[in-house]
């Protein structure tokens, strides 16, 4: 229940703020550009192949999105003193977390469902399964998730918000790397490498409107990791 009052808090404060604002702008405009000139301009291509591509720019949209709003999510408390009063108050730490993870997480939720009207318009001059684009949107929340729960990590680890994203970052391309280990390596490094893969062989089938079971379990279980880890560095930190 208190993780679910920090997290209506975060949402609210995400909303208030210029720059949960230019992040939905940001995010918005490149994947409307994209869209124009990756998916509807060129060759002719057919319905399923356009959001195809859309779900392929959006990911890595949805993934740089993440890294910018959970740079603020601990980093910005620590900054502002205002952790220290979180500490002093009857929550938890894994309330404290999974509070400002489910706030981010709404924020980007909205953020990426306002998207929808890309593909929906694809479907409507042309052929195309609703099954298709939610499999899309449940693979980029997924990652976008994953991505959260990594940025919470990275903003649990900082002491501001600029250390925070290059953290953040950092990791996040550590995972998505794995792909390209994976595609120099030989068994069996070659098939650890591509099940660590943050992008490449878990996200594609959702890409192209299929789910599977093992791709759903990963990004959850990269989410539980990295908010488990994040959980751990703030119990360290609150008693130094």
């Amino acid at each position: 229940m208190r993780a679910l009052l920090i997290a209506r808090r975060e949402l609210g404060a995400s909303l208030r703020t210029f720059q949960g604002y230019l992040i939905i702008a940001l995010v918005l405009a490149v994947d409307g550009l994209l869209f124009n000139a990756y998916a509807l301009g060129g060759v002719s291509k057919r319905s399923s192949e356009v959001v195809s591509l859309f779900f392929l720019f959006s990911s890595g949209t949805t993934m740089v999105a993440s890294v910018f709003i959970s740079m603020r999510l601990l980093a910005e408390e620590r900054q502002t003193g205002t952790l220290s009063l979180l500490y002093s108050s009857p929550v938890k730490d894994h309330e404290i977390v999974l509070g400002k993870f489910l706030g981010a997480f709404a924020f980007l939720a909205l953020l990426t469902l306002a998207t929808v009207f890309m593909p929906l318009l694809v479907r409507v001059h042309g052929r195309l399964s609703l099954g298709h684009i939610a499999a899309g949107y449940l693979g980029l929340l997924l990652l976008g998730g994953a991505s959260l729960a990594i940025g919470t990590l990275g903003s649990a680890l900082a002491r501001n918000q600029v250390l925070a994203a290059v953290f953040s970052g950092c990791m996040l391309v550590a995972l998505l790397t794995c792909w390209w280990l994976a595609r120099i390596t030989e068994q069996p490094l070659s098939d650890v490498f591509g099940a660590l893969a943050l992008w490449n062989q878990h996200f594609q089938p959702f890409q192209v409107g299929v789910v599977h079971v093992r791709d759903v379990v990963y990004y959850l279980l990269v989410t539980y990791v990295f908010l488990f880890a994040a959980t751990r560095v703030l119990e360290a930190r609150r008693w130094r």
